[in-house]
């Protein structure tokens, strides 16, 4: 892996810790920081069946980093919102499920970035917010994920509002899975990562990848796409290994294939 400023990475057996690591900027993602974790994702080693992505300090992520959203241009701006999107698009398109682990504020960007993880484990501390309203810039791109994770009306209030919402509310509106106590936060991060890295790394990769095509489908199309996936993924050798291994009641041996 490559030599990380603004990002920490590490390794706890299959699963691939990284960690947002500028805490003495709320962790607000810069131009840079997006880079690293966009190249840290796509560089994964082949080991790696889960990541965790954490933070260092009190905030998760405060979203863009401000300094870099004064005197701009219409180029530099779309330049930014054209990277962070394809941060986003990173996150679902490997193959590797990805665990947002989110220990205290998530705001504007990093509401977005919490939303669009795999799944998201909340400290009962956590908060969420998009207050880009508040400031004169509405949190248009963090919008898209928000609207998927939660519906219209609830994102619509946190939009509109600009107000925190608590990690228990968010479990509620489906924008963490569960909420732990902050002495937990890890230890549960890890148990789930384990479970998701326990299984097929050829069958996970295909349900993630077909879990995001299939979302926004209408229902026929939907079921049209998920039966030849489901096809295609029966005839692969993981498959044939778990069916058999269920019947003869052992453990099977995943090979990837």
């Amino acid at each position: 892996m490559a030599a990380y400023q603004q990002i920490l990475y590490e390794l706890d057996g299959p699963v691939a810790i990284v960690t947002l690591n500028r805490p003495e900027r709320r962790n607000a993602l810069s131009m840079e920081l997006m880079r690293e974790l966009m190249g840290c994702l796509r560089e994964l080693p082949d080991p790696v069946r889960a990541v965790i992505l954490a933070a260092q300090g009190k905030v998760f992520c405060s979203g863009h980093d401000l300094a870099e959203m004064t005197g701009g241009t219409i180029a530099s701006y779309r330049g930014i919102f054209d990277v962070c999107t394809e941060l986003m698009a990173a996150i679902q398109a490997i193959p590797q499920p990805v665990i947002a682990e989110v220990q205290g504020l998530a705001t504007a960007a990093g509401c977005q970035l919490a939303a669009t993880c795999d799944l998201t484990i909340a400290s009962e501390t956590a908060g969420f917010a998009t207050p880009g309203v508040k400031i004169g810039l509405f949190c248009s791109t963090p919008m898209v994920a928000l609207t998927r994770a939660i519906g219209r009306k609830r994102a619509m209030e946190m939009l509109l509002t600009g107000r925190v919402i608590d990690a228990r509310t968010a479990a509620e509106w489906g924008l963490a899975n569960r909420v732990v106590a902050a002495g937990e936060l890890r230890a549960a991060t890890l148990e789930l990562a384990r479970q998701t890295a326990a299984a097929s790394p050829l069958t996970v990769a295909l349900g993630k990848q077909a879990f995001y095509s299939q979302i926004d489908l209408d229902q026929p199309k939907a079921y049209a796409y998920a039966k030849e996936v489901m096809s295609m993924n029966a005839l692969a050798q993981d498959a044939q290994e778990g069916i058999g291994a269920f019947l003869e009641k052992r453990t099977p041996c995943w090979t990837g294939r």
